[in-house]
């Protein structure tokens, strides 16, 4: 599969190699009952003046689970359950949060896909910007290391990291496309696509290839004339 060609307007990053990288006050909306990671996440969505009217797309494989492992706790200890955190453990609650937090009415997508998440979420916002070219898309993927006893699922490159990509039709710097195959079997495998993709923008290098157990992703850069 080939996308085509697409736009990065703008960017914003942050994981543990940039932990100064802080985004500025958000409205409280934003910063209560979230985890750290979220918040970074939703903070530099808060900073593209674009954001209240793009398609929001957000990609995580665990979204927040501490608020769900904290949910499964209580109903093992037979405990009160927090109907804040039953609300918030929601997959999509994070972007509903900027949603509403923005008046933006313009809808929402929230993808979980394994290992795969990121691009998984890239994926669905490129469909999204090929339905309605002149509507730019918010692409927020978020995720952390899974807590306590579920820690053992974490992969060895597993760490918090937040990214947000501002994605249009506007033909302004460098033309990017991703496309698809089977994997080798041989082929060393790199589990974090999201961190790959970080160093494949903050690089000079033309392509990058990105792989997982059952297929490889290939991006590319193209000089815009």
């Amino acid at each position: 599969m080939n996308t085509g060609g697409f736009y990065i307007s703008d960017w914003k990053a942050w994981n543990l190699a940039s932990p100064d990288a802080a985004p500025p006050a958000t409205p409280p909306l934003l910063r209560r009952r979230i985890t750290p990671v979220g918040q970074k996440a939703l903070g530099m969505a808060w900073q593209f003046p674009q954001a209240a009217a793009s398609r929001l797309i957000l990609s995580s494989r665990h979204g927040e689970f501490s608020r769900t492992l904290s949910l499964l706790d209580s109903v093992v200890q037979e405990q009160e359950t927090s109907p804040a955190d039953f609300t918030l453990s929601v997959h999509h609650a994070l972007i509903g949060l900027l949603s509403i937090a923005q008046n933006n009415q313009r809808g929402h997508t929230a993808v979980a896909s394994g290992a795969e998440s990121f691009c998984f979420g890239l994926i669905e916002a490129l469909g999204c910007l090929h339905e309605n070219p002149q509507e730019p898309v918010l692409l927020i993927h978020f995720d952390d290391v899974l807590p306590g006893a579920y820690a053992t699922f974490n992969e060895t490159t597993d760490q918090p990291i937040a990214l947000v990509l501002l994605l249009g039709a506007e033909k302004t710097g460098d033309e990017f496309r991703v496309e698809t195959k089977a994997a080798a079997s041989q082929n060393p495998q790199t589990t974090n696509h999201a961190q790959d993709f970080i160093n494949f923008l903050q690089s000079d290098a033309k392509e990058t290839i990105s792989i997982n157990a059952n297929r490889q992703w290939h991006w590319t850069r193209h000089a815009h004339a």
